[in-house]
């Protein structure tokens, strides 16, 4: 390990014990989100009927012998969870179960949302970031934005890296051309169905820089084929195995949170789900995916993206699905 290494962060990560938890707490514990030199302690949350499973994860981590990990905190108790946490990576969430509708899944994690947000304001760092994977993403990071309002809104954030791994990936083998080439894929909106995987300001990096769109050289698989296999690649993930993405899951939440720290290199733009400033006409009031550069902790929304008439009304679309979960969250939230 080279470099001098840095006082520890506390990382919480909840749902722990999950299907996302339990090889996210690895990668963590690896240094491959934060660095070889950062040291973590690591807060474990999951609810109490998978505390013997959480207590196996531990025991797991402690065989592991990592030496970036200078402390584990397994509980599901909120207030020690989150005590002081830097990170929060909201990965617990009730999932959607057969014959619920999208009413009733959005109301059983407002409830779980507004008290975890609450946990965030009253128990964690006042610069602590925070990134929500479970689902509704989008919303549930709303609920947790407005539940901890003494911490600045630009600190909660939604995953939408799992779906530009997605594209990225997709295209990546169409082109036959290495993953690492394809760049500057966005994915604008909500981590849902109505998602929309853009590929006009991206390029493929090589000895001749080319752009995207030019390289794949089909518009009617642009916006057809490719649009919708990313939108549905969720369901049928869990269509093969019989449960929802996991490793790739956490890998995308490794990207999202160690380029939000550790910075983008220039050039390079990724996607999160963050509070809409008004740009390219999404009204603000909703966390929405927008392409982003980052640095120093921060990120800001790349600017000036022309967008045709096929993106904006994708854009769009994806932008009234979140108000009317925003109207609807609000709502439970009263």
């Amino acid at each position: 390990m080279s470099g001098q290494q840095k006082q520890p962060v506390r990382v919480l990560i909840t749902g722990a014990a999950g299907q996302i938890g339990y090889p996210l707490t690895f990668e963590i514990a690896k240094g491959n989100m934060f660095g070889p030199n950062q040291p973590v302690i690591l807060h474990l949350l999951d609810i109490e009927p998978c505390m013997v499973a959480l207590g196996g994860v531990v025991m797991e981590i402690e065989d592991c012998a990592l030496p970036l990990v200078k402390g584990v905190v397994a509980t599901s108790d909120l207030k020690t969870a989150f005590d002081k946490v830097d990170y929060v990576l909201m990965v617990g969430a009730m999932p959607r179960k057969e014959g619920m509708e999208r009413k009733d899944l959005l109301k059983a994690n407002c409830g779980i949302f507004k008290v975890q947000g609450k946990a965030i304001n009253d128990f964690a760092s006042r610069n602590v970031k925070v990134l929500v994977v479970g689902n509704p993403a989008n919303t549930n990071a709303l609920i947790c934005q407005t539940s901890a309002p003494d911490i600045p809104k630009e600190n909660f954030t939604a995953l939408t890296r799992l779906d530009q791994n997605r594209a990225t990936g997709l295209l990546s083998r169409r082109l036959n051309v290495p993953v690492e080439n394809v760049r500057n894929v966005i994915i604008w909106g909500n981590h849902s169905k109505t998602q929309y995987p853009d590929i006009n300001h991206g390029h493929v990096a090589g000895e001749k820089k080319q752009p995207l769109k030019e390289a794949v050289n089909d518009n009617a698989f642009v916006q057809g084929e490719f649009v919708s296999t990313i939108q549905t690649r969720g369901a049928a993930v869990i269509a093969a195995r019989k449960a929802s993405s996991a490793a790739s899951a956490a890998k995308a939440i490794v990207d999202h949170m160690r380029d939000w720290v550790l910075g983008t290199s220039e050039g390079t733009y990724v996607s999160m789900g963050v509070t809409s400033d008004g740009s390219y006409g999404i009204a603000k009031g909703v966390i929405y995916s927008f392409p982003v550069t980052t640095s120093n902790g921060t990120y800001e929304i790349v600017k000036g993206l022309t967008v045709d008439d096929f993106s904006r009304k994708l854009m769009d679309e994806t932008a009234k699905e979140l108000f009317e979960e925003r109207e609807e969250a609000l709502s439970f939230l009263q």
